[in-house]
């Protein structure tokens, strides 16, 4: 008889699955999010480069500096939370924004949205989109300021006017954030963080169809709310962060589809044509209601 180790009687535990690590977990995202980074530097030129290093720079010396004073461990350093932050600050940053001002957000990112919040896996809001608020506050003209993919000069984003043709959005070479403009990439990168189950549908999904439904009540082009503005980076890899995101699966639809209406109203009643950064904020303050109403019932409990 053929030896089966399914007959092979053993101690527990008998079901084992592989330990993977923060930084394994990181570090797949960002591999994930390297196409959408290299097109933007290809597309707007060096200084994209710059502003990512330096994000990535402020962000990694900010957590190791608090760390060490804080708890006097230098270990956590390495597992990749803060690298992963300072990129995805950096792909929501206007590509002709000062590296100076990219490394002050990776800075404020760590300090004001991860540090004083606990640090990793206690914080209440995404620490990416708190950086990017903060800078919004203290450089509105700066984080306000695109460029053209063409010839570097002053140009509209869609979202603020510019016209452009649908695949001209889908592939990215129009006007916008380093990381934000080609989705091509994006559902490329989330697509292989789906397969590797660490991304779930619910939330982008609701997310977008969110946005899309509530820009048709507005009388809007849904495809511009969706492609021409960083709709896709804020649906696909910032809302869906497992932290700053609810546990139930109920929640995870409420959660997404609020950030998809909430994107909407800010881009169409307010001052600033985007709105992914204070809409997926505003929801992180709603996940603790959204986990403790909708929490599922213990085995037993009435």
């Amino acid at each position: 008889m053929a030896y089966n180790p399914q007959l092979v009687v053993s101690r527990a535990p008998h079901i084992k699955i592989k330990v993977e690590t923060t930084r394994q977990i990181m570090g797949e995202v960002m591999l994930a999010l390297l196409p959408a980074a290299l097109f933007g530097v290809y597309l707007f030129g060096a200084n994209s480069a710059a502003v990512i290093l330096s994000a990535v720079g402020g962000a990694v010396v900010t957590e190791a500096v608090f760390q060490r004073r804080l708890t006097g461990l230098t270990a956590l350093v390495g597992d990749g939370s803060a690298a992963l932050t300072g990129l995805l600050l950096a792909l929501t940053l206007p590509p002709s924004i000062s590296p100076g001002y990219a490394a002050a957000g990776g800075v404020a990112a760590i300090l004001f949205g991860k540090v004083l919040q606990g640090g990793l896996g206690r914080n209440l809001f995404n620490p990416a989109l708190v950086g990017r608020a903060l800078m919004l506050v203290i450089w509105p003209a700066a984080m306000t300021t695109w460029v053209s993919p063409v010839d570097g000069t002053s140009a509209a984003t869609a979202l603020g006017g510019g016209e452009f043709t649908v695949q001209a959005l889908f592939l990215g070479t129009v006007p916008g954030s380093i990381g934000e403009t080609s989705a091509l990439f994006l559902l490329a990168g989330a697509l292989f963080l789906w397969f590797r189950s660490r991304i779930e549908w619910r939330i982008p999904l609701m997310f977008i169809l969110g946005a899309l439904v509530t820009a048709l009540l507005f009388g809007a082009d849904p495809l511009v709310h969706m492609l021409g503005g960083g709709l896709m980076i804020g649906a696909l890899y910032m809302a869906t962060d497992w932290v700053t995101s609810p546990m139930t699966r109920s929640g995870k639809v409420i959660f997404g589809i609020g950030c998809g209406v909430l994107t909407v109203l800010i881009r169409e009643l307010g001052r600033f044509p985007e709105g992914i950064t204070y809409s997926i904020l505003l929801m992180n303050a709603v996940v603790p209601l959204l986990d403790r109403y909708l929490k599922r019932k213990a085995l037993g409990e009435a």
